[in-house]
């Protein structure tokens, strides 16, 4: 999940609680402070009846033991007076109760008062009733309207959230798809800052920028010592080479003797391919080529086959190029041929006799590619993740490899932005594609 999502469902989560006890403490409140009201109106009715006690209508039910009961025209408010057993000290406590009583067929609910008095030398229970059905109805108002609240506060604060925190994390977005996601090569890395207010993503930019500076500067380093080592190793390999090839044409030497001349010149020839290799890598990947050709990928193809046509016949292989465009590219046309030469190679070098290779291409508005198949033993997912790593080497019984033909076709590919996909399955062969975008 984004951060921007976590952030806005956290801020929303926050404010529908704090909304949920708010309400809760409101309803909670309005509903004891209302019953605290009519406890005092219900006191205060208390005082005024006993007050009038002696006077009209309650003193005759009274002197005749008989329950006095009262109603208001609305039913909302009542006095009930019951004879009770007699008790010579009544206790002075007030009571209350929250009762339901049917009245007329209507049940209504009270908040009642219940107090024991004597009068004439006798005891009487008075009880002063008043309805609480707005309290009730207060409530369930109090309670839609939290609803409504809530829903309406839910709504707002997710969208206000989710587009504050993308205005919040846009910095934090740039930073990550330019300085991260976009950079294929520490030494195209762009230094120049984000704007932003947020300290935290300032420090994020600069920490970032500093990383890619250290790691193109050991870039740097390993490609000049590569460059260097290349080179100064080639002068002597040479010599070698050459003092082994004077000695071999002295006739005296013995079978034994020339077949070891001839085992350490193969020696020392793998040993300046490889370096040729590492060479040719360090200078693609220092940028010492240029890139003024205008490059026909079908004509190069079939120069390729015509180079390797020896190797593919000798292994019984079934060449198929089923090219059906004219496609042409800027670049450097020597490493596009070493980029389509090594991928064709390997087609040939890791496939069964009497295998096929197949050749095809696909063109759309935005790209143009070509799909090179093998028949051959194929490749695991690892061995494809690291394909394309130095001296990686798979089975084969190609003795001349090296395990850097990959890793050139990798160097010439980002040297030419041009995007390389290899699928593979075990037993099956393995099919290598080139992606040319149209609008480089």
């Amino acid at each position: 999940m984004k951060l921007q999502v976590k952030l806005a469902l956290y801020n929303t989560l926050t404010k529908v609680a704090i909304i949920l006890f708010t309400g809760l403490l409101i309803l909670l409140s309005i509903e004891k402070i209302s019953y605290n009201h009519i406890e005092v109106r219900l006191e205060d009715s208390k005082e005024a009846t006993l007050g009038r006690l002696s006077t009209g209508e309650i003193n005759n039910f009274l002197n005749s033991q008989k329950e006095y009961t009262d109603y208001n025209i609305l039913r909302e408010e009542f006095i009930n007076i019951t004879p009770t057993k007699y008790n010579p000290n009544p206790s002075n406590e007030i009571k209350f109760s929250t009762e339901s009583r049917k009245v007329d067929n209507d049940v209504q609910i009270y908040r009642i008062l219940s107090h024991q008095f004597n009068f004439n030398g006798h005891t009487y229970l008075l009880q002063i009733g008043e309805a609480i059905e707005s309290v009730e109805e207060l409530k369930s108002i109090i309670k839609k309207f939290t609803l409504l609240v809530l829903f309406i506060a839910l709504v707002l604060t997710l969208i206000s959230d989710l587009v504050f925190t993308k205005f919040l994390l846009a910095p934090f977005y740039k930073i990550i798809d330019r300085k991260l996601i976009k950079v294929n090569d520490p030494m195209n890395f762009d230094y120049e800052k984000i704007k932003t207010t947020t300290q935290d993503f300032e420090m994020l930019d600069d920490s970032i920028s500093s990383l890619m500076k250290k790691i193109s500067n050991l870039f740097i380093l390993e490609k000049q010592f590569i460059a260097n080592v290349s080179h100064e190793l080639l002068t002597p390999i040479s010599i070698i080479s050459s003092r082994l090839e004077n000695i071999l044409l002295h006739e005296e030497l013995s079978e034994g003797s020339e077949n070891k001349m001839h085992a350490s010149l193969k020696t020392l020839n793998r040993l300046k391919s490889i370096i040729n290799s590492l060479l040719l890598i360090s200078k693609v990947e220092n940028n010492q080529f240029n890139k003024a050709d205008v490059v026909m990928l079908a004509g190069v193809i079939k120069e390729i086959h015509e180079e390797l046509e020896d190797r593919i016949i000798e292994k019984q292989l079934k060449f198929t190029n089923h090219l059906k465009y004219i496609y042409s590219i800027q670049g450097n046309r020597p490493l596009i041929h070493t980029l389509l030469f090594n991928i064709i190679n390997n087609a040939i070098k890791y496939n069964y006799p009497k295998g096929s290779i197949t050749i095809i291409d696909e063109l759309t508005d935005e790209v143009y590619s070509i799909s090179i198949t093998d028949t051959g033993p194929g490749m695991d997912q690892k061995q494809i993740e690291n394909a394309f790593n130095r001296f990686e080497k798979f089975d084969t019984d190609e003795k001349e490899s090296y395990g850097l033909g990959l890793a050139i076709v990798k160097s010439i590919t980002s040297f030419h932005n041009i995007k390389v996909k290899v699928d593979s399955v075990k037993d099956q062969g393995t099919s290598v594609q080139l992606i040319f975008n149209r609008d480089e």
